[in-house]
């Protein structure tokens, strides 16, 4: 059975928290139950045990961060123990440092030798007083060199550590066996909120390291350009209240203008496929699927869960799909699989009263769609009256290494005729 190791639960993640361990050491586990809950920089995890057995060894406590690879507990068989890898290695620092321990003797005995006065030279000179040589605790330590490198690396005290080479000297193996000994550093917590009148410096969680890293890396190399469109709202207004005089079914959730928005933007790729795309070096590469990410606020930042093959799916579907995977989002419940990837994304603030904006692009996709809200403006009708309307606000941000301004100007086309007539969505 294999020692169970840091697992890579994002593709940004490098290190992880241990939040809760399921199980405790000596319980029986089965493939495929849940383990433990991890903390990555993206989300908070279930984690499955890979294996059958027993928890046999847990190296790492709740509160422990690791580095993605690092070993956190052992899986072992019937009668299977953890592997005792401190005997080997001291048995084997052991074997290597008993040479040098003679090595080490024989010299210091010539050089005492050497250095002894005759007899005649101890009667002419008169006897001094031997030098007082001030040690420190570590300096007393025995420890082989590599001892005193891993002890610094590690900020191990070596005047702390027991040995267990020749002598009592201290080996590596101690050093190492003293450093994970140490009370695992708890995850840092999100501060509360900073009141009125007082400064803070706030730390980074690992969520906003990352939205700091990829805006950099969108901005900087990604070339943006913006494309702006107002469509007529009154029809979704409708379409909206029809399905909630019909009832929308009984056990079915209302579907939402966001949704009727999902749905046409991925309708409208569907229609335009060149700009279900992203740039790679020397090519474009132009997919086949449109896995649709949805921007969703979460306390630290921002997650983007993904739809997949949202081509195929149904507007009901999609409804249901987004407001699970949204929910799941804000509570930090999600599989790695699920918000990795996306061939463009859906940012929509008009919930939260935004009339328009522009959004930032999440490489390597080529463009994100940012919604406005639904506002009532003056228009004028086709009989030349001056009307009340109701007019929303779309964004395209678009990567020009991969969609140019005709090619984006003929997607929101696509994308106003479909939600102007909403009735297409249902089709």
């Amino acid at each position: 059975m294999p020692e169970i190791q840091m697992p890579k639960l994002s593709d940004t993640m490098t290190e992880g928290t241990l939040v809760a361990w399921k199980k405790k050491k000596g319980d029986q586990v089965s493939a495929g139950e849940v383990l433990a809950e991890i903390e990555t920089d993206k989300a908070t995890m279930e984690w499955e045990s890979p294996e059958d057995g027993t928890l046999t060894e847990i190296y790492v406590q709740e509160g422990g961060k690791v580095n993605v690879g690092d070993k956190i507990a052992f899986i072992g068989g019937e009668g299977e123990e953890a592997p005792k890898e401190q005997e080997k290695e001291k048995a084997k620092e052991e074997k290597e440092e008993k040479p040098k321990a003679k090595e080490e003797e024989k010299k210091e005995e010539k050089e005492e030798k050497k250095a002894a006065p005759s007899k005649a030279e101890k009667k002419a000179e008169p006897e001094r007083p031997a030098p007082t040589v001030e040690k420190t605790e570590e300096a007393r330590v025995k420890a082989s060199p590599v001892a005193r490198r891993i002890a610094a690396e590690l900020g191990v005290d070596l005047s702390t550590v027991k040995g267990t080479g020749p002598e009592g000297r201290v080996t590596e193996t101690d050093v190492r066996a003293a450093a994970k000994s140490k009370p695992a550093i708890p995850a840092p917590k999100v501060p509360a909120a900073v009141k009125a009148g007082e400064s803070a410096r706030i730390q980074l969680s690992g969520m906003r390291r990352i939205i700091a890293q990829r805006l950099v890396e969108s901005l900087g190399p990604v070339p943006h350009f913006y494309l702006n469109i107002d469509i007529n709202a009154a029809p979704l207004m409708e379409a909206r209240e029809e399905l909630k005089s019909a009832g929308e079914g009984a056990d079915a959730a209302k579907i939402t203008v966001n949704d009727f928005v999902l749905k046409a933007a991925v309708q409208a790729a569907a229609k335009v496929p060149r700009v279900n795309a992203s740039f790679d070096g020397d090519a474009i590469v132009q997919y086949a699927d449109i896995d649709l990410g949805i921007a969703v606020a979460v306390e630290e930042g921002l997650l983007t869960p993904v739809i997949r093959a949202a081509q195929d799916k149904s507007l009901r579907e999609i409804s249901e799909l987004a407001k699970d995977l949204a929910r799941r989002a804000r509570n930090k419940r999600m599989k790695p699989e699920e918000f990795q990837g996306g061939t463009f994304t859906v940012s929509n603030l008009g919930g939260m009263g935004i009339d328009s904006f522009s959004a930032v692009i999440n490489p390597p996709q080529g463009f994100i769609l940012a919604v406005g809200k639904i506002t009532k403006v003056p228009v004028v009708d086709d009989g030349d009256q001056i009307i009340v309307g109701h007019r929303m606000s779309l964004t395209m941000s678009c990567d020009h290494r991969v969609i140019d301004g005709a090619l984006g100007a003929e997607y929101l086309k696509e994308l106003r005729h479909l939600l102007e007539n909403p009735a297409l969505l249902l089709l």
